[in-house]
């Protein structure tokens, strides 16, 4: 079968500790290399404010994991996320050619503006 690009959104619940959501990150990210998906970028989002309430809680920590895979892959990959009561809210996203170039881009963008920031430190 043929790699299509793919991104999902992890949002976990903020009453985990920091080593309780890196081992729920780690477990997704295993789950992913073990499935042979090339993993793109990962992206540690953190504590952000939810447009409005998921389970009576108003933040989450979000994790994004942008990678190439089979589409049969998603289905097992969704349900591995409907199954860990840690993550409170997924979405998964098939990226056409222009959010491959939007995101390559985002990331060029934000490595111009780190090195601009240590060269002015």
């Amino acid at each position: 079968m043929e790699l299509k690009n793919y991104e999902i959104i992890l949002i976990f619940t903020p009453i985990l500790s920091n080593d309780q959501i890196e081992e729920a990150v780690h477990k997704f990210k295993s789950f992913l290399q073990e499935k042979k998906v090339m993993i793109v970028h990962e992206d540690k989002i953190g504590l952000k404010k939810l447009a409005y309430p998921i389970q009576h809680k108003s933040t989450g920590f979000y994790h994004v994991f942008e990678f190439k895979a089979t589409p049969d892959t998603i289905q097992t990959l969704e349900t591995e996320c409907r199954r860990d009561e840690r993550v409170i809210r997924f979405s998964t996203f098939a990226l056409d050619k222009h959010g491959v170039e939007y995101n390559e881009k985002k990331r060029k963008d934000a490595s111009k503006k780190e090195s601009q920031k240590e060269v002015v430190s």
